[in-house]
């Protein structure tokens, strides 16, 4: 697939590592939805941008909401075959700790928005993708999601999280299978720990804590450089039904 003749659906792409995707796309010529519930920004993104970004207010949990924006993407820009979703949270609870039992509510939000909502997603961008014209591979879409290093080797208090994208981890295999038919690819990234709004607030001497776990380079990741791997993704037409890690080579430790 092309990057100058790509219309990229991209949850969570108002910040972080979606926005960093949506900035490398439309530089390379493409197009970009940007996806997300933070309104302010997503505008704010999209006017800066200019006429190959489009913001939707979008709710990854909410089959409406996606139903819309995809409806909305394909009525902009005339079709999709570009899926990235960055959409999710994080949570740091022991399963029991000093505050007592992990609440299940907090357990299955983060389930409901970084497993279920990316699979939610994924199931609406294919039916739009299998409409498109095959390009010369055969293509017709490419299906990008975000994982992480925490859904193998999660620390104390990643129950929650290393669950979600365990998940999505485990259900990109038979999901390329299923879409292989209808030529659309399907992969995921697992970053590892990346300059995302996640780390904003953490003081510097935390901050250089995580990046000494790192064996090389011994920093965190720019979300440019996740933004690099997508375009690679999307023009190797053999890279899919696979996860790669994108994490300088770390493992994280129990805590």
């Amino acid at each position: 697939m092309k990057l100058d003749s790509s219309i990229a659906f991209v949850t969570g792409g108002a910040s972080g590592l979606g926005e960093a995707t949506v900035r490398n796309i439309i530089s390379n010529g493409g197009k970009a939805v940007i996806a997300d519930l933070q309104e302010d920004r997503g505008i704010s993104l999209a006017e800066e941008l200019g006429e190959n970004a489009l913001y939707v207010k979008t709710d990854v949990t909410d089959e409406e909401s996606v139903q819309a924006a995809l409806n909305e993407a394909v009525e902009s820009f005339g079709k999709i075959n570009i899926t990235v979703n960055c959409a999710g949270i994080g949570l740091s609870r022991k399963v029991v700790g000093r505050k007592g039992v992990h609440d299940l509510d907090s357990f299955t939000r983060v389930i409901q928005i970084n497993l279920i909502g990316t699979f939610n997603v994924i199931r609406y961008a294919a039916e739009k993708m299998s409409e498109n014209t095959p390009n010369e591979e055969n293509e017709r879409g490419v299906i990008i999601n975000t994982a992480s290093v925490a859904a193998f080797d999660g620390q104390m208090g990643q129950a929650a999280y290393s669950a979600s994208k365990g998940g999505i981890v485990g259900m990109t295999l038979p999901i390329a299978r299923d879409l292989a038919s209808s030529g659309i690819r399907v992969m995921t990234i697992a970053p590892g720990l990346f300059k995302t709004p996640l780390f904003a607030t953490l003081p510097d001497k935390v901050i250089n804590a995580l990046e000494e776990m790192t064996p090389f380079p011994p920093r965190l990741g720019e979300p440019s450089e996740y933004g690099l791997l997508v375009k690679s993704i999307i023009e190797n037409p053999m890279l899919n039904g696979e996860v790669i890690r994108l994490d300088g080579a770390i493992r994280m430790q129990p805590k």
